[in-house]
């Protein structure tokens, strides 16, 4: 059994419990998949890709799952999903928006009253537990932390042309994952400038990028795993479900 991490301090003689959220992105379209279903439903082993995310979340420390859906595709979600599957900590089902930032914001708002954001791309199926908790830890301590691993190859940059301009150094570089955490009144002041401030989203691809951007406070890098891959194209369906048969295999034989 996995302890429970959420803070309990006292207030005027009474304990108050510090409140989770899990925000968990499936509104993409998933275009490089080359497939008509949106690809946080097509099956990974024979369920739905977005139940392995939400499966890792429910049996976590979070308290509630904001679920963030395709405009239309509440209903479908909460019937097919979160009652054909038993999710009990889904708490709310929200429509996202065109761009990924568009669907945290939205998520954001759903969250109102936590004290801690835990956001997810619902395409990273092979999510463990694990990674959750340490997400947690290190959000109650610095308030920003992104799951990750060090890049194991060289990384080239290019020109405009193709041509490669520099080589970073390797030992600096980071693949970074989701979950992302933080606290709720940092990522939501983060994100509400985003939206007041004109062009402001340009180039933003993570949660990371908009508090680093919006604010001055620094993100901490937490490991995760180098299975916790993101299912981006058909190949990578095979390369998950090995990890998830793998993981299967393993709580079997304990």
């Amino acid at each position: 059994m996995g302890f429970e991490c959420s803070a309990e301090f006292k207030i005027g003689g009474e304990m108050s419990r510090e409140k989770v959220t899990a925000i968990i992105l499936a509104a993409g379209r998933g275009t490089r998949m080359e497939s008509d279903i949106h690809k946080q439903y097509m099956l990974l082993s024979g369920k739905p890709m977005i139940y392995y995310s939400l499966l890792a979340f429910e049996e976590s420390a979070v308290d509630e799952i904001v679920l963030v859906t395709g405009a239309g595709e509440e209903a479908y979600c909460r019937k097919e999903i979160v009652e054909t599957y038993g999710f009990l900590k889904v708490a709310r089902i929200v429509a996202g928006g065109k761009e990924r930032y568009h669907s945290v914001y939205e998520g954001l708002k759903a969250a109102e009253g936590s004290d801690y954001i835990l956001i997810h791309d619902g395409a990273r199926p092979c999510v463990t537990k694990k990674m959750i908790q340490a997400a947690i830890e290190e959000a109650r301590i610095s308030g920003a932390c992104v799951i990750g691993m060090p890049v194991k190859d060289t990384i080239k940059i290019s020109d405009s042309s193709g041509f490669a301009v520099g080589t970073p150094d390797r030992s600096s570089l980071w693949l970074i994952q989701t979950p992302q955490a933080f606290s709720y009144s940092l990522i939501m002041d983060a994100y509400t400038k985003l939206f007041e401030r004109e062009g402001s989203q340009q180039g933003i691809t993570d949660d990371a990028m908009v508090v680093e951007k919006m604010t001055d406070r620094k993100v901490k890098l937490v490991y995760g795993s180098y299975e916790n891959i993101k299912v981006t194209t058909p190949e990578d369906i095979a390369v998950a479900e090995i990890f998830l048969s793998k993981r299967l295999k393993k709580a079997i034989d304990n």
